[in-house]
Formats: C-alpha cells, sequence, structure tokens
C-alpha cells in the first residue's frame, strides 16, 4: 500500500525547490523521461523534459522569480500515479495548481504541472489534505 504523504513530500519538495530557485532540485523532481508537460500560468504548454526544463530554468535564474508557497494540497492516488491540487501564494495572491505525479524506482515524480487562476482562498485555516481514491 502506498504512502500518501510521500505524494506530498514531493508536492512540497518542488514548491522548495522553485521557492529556492534551486534547479538541480527542480530537475531532480521531474519524471526522467520524455513525457512530461508543463503550463505556466499564460504560456502555451511545453512537451518534453528539454523544453520543461529549460522553462524552470529560465523562471529560476530570473530576478523576477516569485516567492511561492504551496497551501491545501490535497493528494489523490491511483496505484502508480497521483495527482495533488493545491493552492499556489505568490505576494498577495493565490493560483490553483494541479501537480501529477508518478512512482518510479520507488519515489514519486512530477509528470505534469499546470498553475492558473483561482477564485480567493476561503477563509478557513490553512490545511493538509490526503485522499485515497481506488
Amino acid at each position: 500500500m502506498q504512502d500518501p504523504s510521500a505524494v506530498i513530500f514531493s508536492n512540497d519538495t518542488f514548491y522548495a525547490a522553485f521557492s529556492g530557485k534551486d534547479m538541480k532540485a527542480m530537475a531532480n523532481v521531474w519524471w526522467h523521461g520524455e513525457t512530461i508537460s508543463c503550463i505556466h500560468p499564460g504560456w502555451p504548454p511545453l512537451f518534453g523534459r528539454k523544453n520543461v526544463l529549460a522553462s524552470w530554468r529560465a523562471i529560476l535564474s530570473s530576478e523576477n522569480s516569485p516567492d511561492i508557497q504551496s497551501q491545501n494540497a490535497v493528494a489523490h492516488l491511483f496505484n502508480d500515479t497521483a495527482y495533488v491540487v493545491c493552492h499556489e501564494i505568490v505576494g498577495t495572491h493565490a493560483l490553483l495548481a494541479t501537480n501529477v505525479f508518478t512512482l518510479d524506482s520507488g519515489r514519486w515524480h512530477m509528470v505534469h504541472h499546470q498553475g492558473g487562476a483561482s477564485a480567493p482562498l476561503p477563509r478557513e485555516e490553512t490545511r493538509t489534505n490526503v485522499n485515497r481514491l481506488h
């Protein structure tokens, strides 16, 4: 049986790499296969490891790279695939993200990230949820 907290850990690792502007850690979060994709807010979809990592290199090396934090992460597991829906907090703005992971060699690796507009955050306390679906 999979440990759902490991998916949340991988999701948190992604945001730590992003906020720390750590390209090596960012590259390590992503699956090493070619069938990965990323949709940054306002960007066209990017496909393939080379294109996805080039986009992150550009974002992380920019002096305008935002400080970002993940909140309200909810994980859903389906065998060796999982996805996390969470809020991305950028300054006083909130985006909504979907991050998809695959289990490879005992570790969850990101295969897709999409961030976009979100309704205002609910007033309730920040929390992390983990849901297991069959």
